[in-house]
């Protein structure tokens, strides 16, 4: 979360957003195997029917998310993911869209389920598991009033 204490900050900074300046930088691990890292660049509105949630929908705002392969385990991938844009959800819909839901999310997917021959301990991990597994890994901006690099 950044906060700006001016008025002037705060323009800087919603400038630097909507020129892509600032990276944000998550890890999370989706459902299924994936074979490999990508882009998903697909425009994002408000659900038509579910008002809370958000879609993939060709009338929505542009919408990009990088993502690559950190570590495979046996039906789930850790993915480090890199937002160009910040759209409401923005990782967890297009995760979804591309058919790897985030673990642990009930609302586009990903609520947990144990794989077939899963031991008692993690199953029991599993059923506690109660947010989405997705984690806020690095920020970098540049100082709105003296341009210095922040991370």
């Amino acid at each position: 979360m950044v906060v700006a204490k001016t008025v002037p900050a705060q323009t800087r900074l919603v400038e630097s957003l909507q020129r892509r300046e600032i990276t944000r930088e998550y890890e999370a691990v989706a459902i299924g195997h994936m074979t490999a890292g990508g882009t998903v660049d697909e425009p994002i509105s408000r659900h038509p029917t579910k008002r809370t949630h958000m879609a993939v929908h060709p009338m929505g705002k542009p919408a990009v998310t990088h993502y690559r392969i950190m570590e495979h385990f046996r039906v789930h991938t850790r993915l480090r993911l890199r937002l160009e844009t910040g759209r409401t959800h923005q990782i967890r819909v297009h995760m979804a869209h591309i058919t790897h839901p985030l673990v642990g999310d009930p609302v586009y997917g990903g609520r947990p389920r144990p794989p077939k021959g899963a031991s008692e301990a993690f199953i029991s991990t599993l059923r506690k598991f109660d947010r989405q597994a997705l984690h806020a890994t690095m920020l970098r901006l540049y100082h709105p009033i003296s341009g210095i690099e922040m991370e």
